[in-house]
């Protein structure tokens, strides 16, 4: 079996491209608010199936709306965006898990800073194809699904995205 991947690392696929060129023409706002609701609605469940117990993420994801909504300030989100990077951590044995608790640590992290919102996308896609197909099919196989997932994303994005949004988010990709 080959080395698993953390998360998918063609940046330049296709479905990768397209999706920042949509994050880019959004607020900061549009783009936490879609992150979170993504992750909770798509990604968390493959965490929780794997760690019952383990509230970190919903907690992080919880604090990052909190936020949003002006009812925390913005350290109480970063100190359980760490601890959502911990429980990534300490997943390891675990794929699928260990990359749904990256993915919601990306998406809660959006509040702070909007490039995080394309975590969502290059954690999020391997988490579901873990949970989706195991650890050890072909690398197409992953590429399918992972393809598959961020169209997924991309359509959720333009469902709540601000035609001609007036604030874009100032986005320097650095990849």
């Amino acid at each position: 079996m080959a080395k698993l991947k953390k998360m998918l690392s063609d940046i330049n696929a296709p479905y990768i491209v397209s999706l920042m060129r949509l994050i880019e023409t959004q607020s900061k706002t549009t783009l936490a608010n879609w992150s979170i609701d993504y992750a909770e609605s798509h990604i968390l469940s493959i965490y929780e199936s794997a760690y019952p117990a383990d509230t970190r993420l919903r907690e992080a994801l919880n604090a990052a709306r909190e936020w949003l909504s002006g009812k925390t300030k913005l350290p109480a989100v970063k100190k359980l965006v760490l601890d959502a990077h911990a429980a990534a951590r300490e997943a390891e044995d675990h794929p699928a898990a260990q990359a749904a608790a990256r993915t919601i640590s990306q998406a809660a992290a959006t509040v702070h800073t909007p490039t995080h919102a394309l975590g969502l996308a290059l954690y999020g896609a391997m988490a579901v194809a873990y949970n989706r197909a195991g650890i050890h099919e072909k690398p197409e196989v992953y590429e399918r699904i992972a393809a598959e997932e961020c169209a997924k994303m991309e359509a959720a994005l333009h469902a709540v995205s601000v035609e001609n949004e007036p604030n874009p988010a100032k986005i320097n990709w650095n990849c």
